[in-house]
């Protein structure tokens, strides 16, 4: 059975520059446990864990952003993501940083360890003058099994002033493989947010198509639409193998172990003037990480002048890539897929 997860589902982006910022992010945190059936015990844990991230940010970085959001998994059983971006100094002893009772700013030091103790799953990736990026997960009932072989992390973030992005992501999944999909629609606002949303439609109807079947597929749905830039992956748990394709300028990166691997896209509108689609094929092992990111994020990165952070969870890479490349004169949208059972 394929399950689909996609931008279509609420994420709520909170730049965090004073205390009232955290409140705001906490009540927002709150009513997205309400609306997921989060019992009392959750909620509260869900609760401390965006004050202390938020706080954490204050306290050691000034500034910095927090992302609240359903959490990014295939399986039915709701969960919240929140992660925690922010560019200060960074931590220099992290693991005894994760020690309640220990802080380097002059406080009671219980908030990093909280947020490792009340999480059903964190991460977290920090270098000395690079900043720092913490992922914790919170399920609404015991954590389930997932049910294929990929980790997602995805952000995507409307130009300031608007409302919706028209930049979009989605990803299928089954135990077979698993289709990573990211849409740049023409333009900002509404209009492009109703072409980004057709595209992922043509994924959910055929969601374990061929990349190709899939451009065609969106091309006849967003014909009513101002059209789009569309990037399809398909990776194949069996061959170990990625078939790509792209229309535009949705980039397309590998990281598979053996070093970055840069995917082709044609000139093109899916929706308008795609005139020609082509199927690439790369290796795809256990551990290759998948990026797909719109032109609101620069293609001049590197994910190896992070040190360590390619062993990272999806959701962080996504964070640190948003955070340091982002055009802030567009959308942007950034999509991490890790195949299970290694790193790159």
């Amino acid at each position: 059975m394929e399950t689909l997860i996609s931008s279509l589902q609420p994420q709520i982006v909170f730049p965090i520059l004073h205390a009232s910022d955290v409140a705001a992010a906490r009540r927002a945190g709150q009513k997205l446990a309400d609306a997921l059936g989060f019992a009392e015990v959750q909620a509260g844990r869900l609760a401390i864990v965006i004050t202390e991230a938020g706080t954490n940010i204050l306290k050691h970085a000034g500034e910095g952003t927090l992302y609240i959001m359903r959490a990014q998994s295939g399986v039915d059983t709701p969960g919240i993501d929140v992660l925690a971006v922010d560019s200060g100094p960074g931590i220099r002893d992290l693991q005894t940083s994760l020690r309640d009772g220990v802080s380097t700013a002059g406080t009671a030091g219980t908030g990093l360890g909280a947020l490792h103790r009340q999480a059903d799953e964190f991460d977290v990736w920090t270098a000395r003058d690079r900043g720092a990026a913490f992922f914790m997960r919170l399920w609404s009932t015991p954590a389930p099994p997932e049910p294929c072989g990929i980790e997602v992390g995805a952000l995507c973030v409307p130009l300031a002033g608007e409302d919706e992005s028209g930049d979009g992501w989605a990803v299928s999944c089954n135990r077979d493989g698993a289709s990573m999909l990211g849409v740049d629609g023409l333009g900002h606002g509404p209009e492009a947010h109703k072409a980004a949303a057709g595209a992922i439609g043509a994924l959910e109807r055929r969601p374990g198509a061929a990349p190709a079947e899939t451009l065609q597929g969106a091309h006849e749905a967003l014909r009513t639409t101002r059209g789009a830039a569309l990037s399809v992956a398909r990776i194949d748990y069996a061959a170990n193998a990625l078939r790509f394709a792209g229309i535009g300028n949705v980039a397309g990166v590998v990281y598979d172990g053996e070093g970055r691997r840069a995917m082709v896209s044609h000139n093109g509108i899916v929706g308008n003037n795609m005139r020609k689609v082509q199927e690439f094929a790369v290796d795809c092992p256990p551990g290759a990480l998948v990026i797909l990111h719109s032109d609101g994020i620069q293609t001049q990165w590197d994910l190896k002048a992070y040190p360590g952070l390619l062993a990272r969870t999806p959701a962080i890479v996504a964070g640190i890539l948003m955070r340091d490349f982002i055009r802030r004169r567009d959308d942007a949208m950034v999509l991490v897929g890790r195949r299970r059972g290694g790193h790159a």
